[in-house]
This record gives structure tokens, sequence and C-alpha cells, in this order.
């Protein structure tokens, strides 16, 4: 039988070939249509959304948490970036820096943009989630064509601190919880952007009415470490536990084994000192580790300055030289429905 359907079937192929091409013979005859060749250079990226990377379960509760992936459509295994974002520790808008994003995806990269639970949520919380969904990705990687050696974090602001933490809390399993725990959360490459290293300080190097404001309860480092004072809990400012600020805490966890890191701060940041990167460099310089400082003149905090060439162009170059620039494979030139 087989037999007999495949001469069958490459016979109806070649005629809806040979239709297909005499129709588009008569277009092109048509008068005033203009026609244009097309130099195949670039591949295509594929965008799968809402994914949920880990299930967060509580007594009454079940919290799906998602990520998005930009997948370019080869063969190739290739490395993969995880983006955290920025919100004060207030949200997690994990669908921003599109532009950032997608000049990876377009280096040939796998990038996920994950989201996180923020406050009220306390610390170690989105540390948690950070790390489950580096795992994901590892325990998915032949499914979206990841190479699980090599897996970078990029997070600006918040997001930055996140990145932060992962990079200097690799190999610390006690920060590994949830799903998919017979795989690594360890990460080989972070970028930084103005980020905080040191929950205790981040007022530092700002007007006194700015230090102070940091001391209050309400702060959102002080919510992120201590909780709100509500029943039992005293909730308290950020100084009011040191040790509890300090093992939420970057620097406090530099230990000399750290990945590559890229750190990138504004020099006018309002918002978060650059000092916080500042002392995260000197930390991880004294222990001999592989990181880049870059201070962006003019910049503040994720405002203009952030979404130009220059600075896509730093981190592109950083992940490639890092992580290694991603293969090309077999591009797919198939029509997509």
């Amino acid at each position: 039988m087989k037999k007999i359907i495949l001469p069958i079937a490459i016979a109806l192929a070649m005629t809806v070939q040979t239709a297909w091409a005499d129709a588009a013979s008569e277009v092109v005859k048509t008068q005033g249509a203009e026609i244009i060749t097309v130099p195949m250079k670039d591949g295509i990226i594929d965008t799968m959304s809402g994914v949920i990377y880990s299930q967060v379960k509580t007594p009454r509760n079940v919290q799906g948490l998602r990520m998005t992936l930009m997948i370019p459509r080869n063969n190739a295994k290739k490395p993969a970036i995880v983006y955290f974002p920025g919100g004060g520790f207030t949200s997690a808008a994990y669908e921003k820096f599109t532009e950032v994003r997608y000049a990876l995806a377009r280096a040939g990269f796998v990038v996920a943009a994950a989201e996180y639970r923020p406050i009220p949520t306390k610390f170690p919380g989105l540390v948690n989630d950070g790390k489950a969904a580096v795992r994901f990705l590892r325990a998915h990687a032949k499914e979206f064509g990841i190479d699980p050696n090599h897996i970078g974090v990029i997070g600006d602001s918040a997001g930055g601190y996140l990145v932060d933490m992962l990079g200097t809390t690799n190999g610390e399993k006690a920060f590994d919880k949830g799903d998919w725990l017979d795989q690594s959360s360890d990460v080989q490459a972070v970028v930084s952007m103005y980020g905080i290293s040191d929950l205790k300080d981040i007022g530092e190097g700002f007007s006194p009415k700015v230090v102070e404001s940091h001391k209050s309860p309400s702060a959102t480092e002080a919510i992120l470490v201590n909780g709100f004072s509500f029943g039992t809990s005293p909730g308290g400012s950020i100084l009011s536990d040191p040790k509890a600020a300090d093992y939420a805490s970057a620097i406090r966890h530099v230990k000399g084994k750290e990945p590559p890191f890229l750190l990138m701060h504004g020099v006018i940041d309002p918002l978060v000192s650059p000092l916080q990167s500042s002392k995260l460099y000197t930390a991880l310089k004294a222990k001999n580790d592989d990181v880049k400082f870059v201070l962006v003149k003019n910049a503040k905090h994720g405002d203009l300055p952030w979404f130009q060439q220059p600075v896509i162009d730093r981190i592109v170059r950083f992940f490639k030289d890092k992580l290694g620039t991603p293969a090309k494979g077999e591009q797919s030139n198939g029509i997509s429905l």
C-alpha cells in the first residue's frame, strides 16, 4: 500500500508546486508591481508567553510564576539569558526592556523574562523564584534549544538586586526551593543595571533626608526583609536586624567563586546610588573575580540612556564573551503559520 501512496503524494506535490509557480508568474506580470530581492540574513525568533516556570504552593493557594521566552528558530544549542525586572520590590512587570531582550535574541541567545514575587512576600522568596527560573530552563533545555551549561542573568534596579544575589549565591543550596531541584541554579554570567548590593545602605551618598527615609519601617527594603508590622510580627527598619539585612545583601555573600559580572550604573541616578555598584565591584575585585564596572554618563534610573544602542551593544558583547557566541545552526526556511 505504501509503495502506491508515495508516488501519488509526490505527483500531487509536484502538481501543486507547478500550479503555484504558474500563478506566481502571472502575478509578476502585473503592471505597476514592484519586485524586491530579499537577502536571507536574519533568522526567525519565536515568542512563547505565559509559560509557568514554578508553582508556589501554600495551604490555601497555588501561585503560578510566569515567563516569556524568545527562541531563535534553529537547531543549535544556544546559551540562555534570564531577565528579571525592577519595580522597587513592589512589582515584577517582566515583559519590559524589550529593546535589550530582542537584541540578545537577535544575537542568537534564548531569552527568558521572568516574574517573581515582590513584597509583601519576604526575603528570600524572590531569590527562591530567580533560582527556580534558572532550574526550569535547565530542566527544559532540550525543548527550548538551550545549552544548559551556559545560562546568564540580567536585571535592573530590584531586578539588579536579584541577579546580584543569584550570582553571589552560586552553590548555596539553602536558596533552592520549589520545583526542578534535580537541576543546578548556578549562573555563568551576570549583568546588573543600577542594582542594589547592600540593603542597609541604599541611601548612602544621598542627602540626609533620603538617608533617613531608608531607616523607616515602611521602606521597601525593610518590608522585604522584616515584613509588615502585623499581629505578632514586629516589622522594623532595615537596621533593626542587621544579621538578616546582611544575609539578604549580595555583598555579604562574595566569596571569590562568583561568575563574571558586568555592573552598570547611571552617574546621576537619584534613586539607587552608584555607590551600590561601586561597593560590589570593589568586593568582587578584592576576591579576584571577573568583574567590569561601567558608569553611564548623564544616565539616571531606567531613563532613556539605558535604551540606547551603545548600552545594548555593551550588554550583548559581554554575554557573547562570557557565555560564548551562539552558534547559528540550521535556520528554518519553511512557511510559518
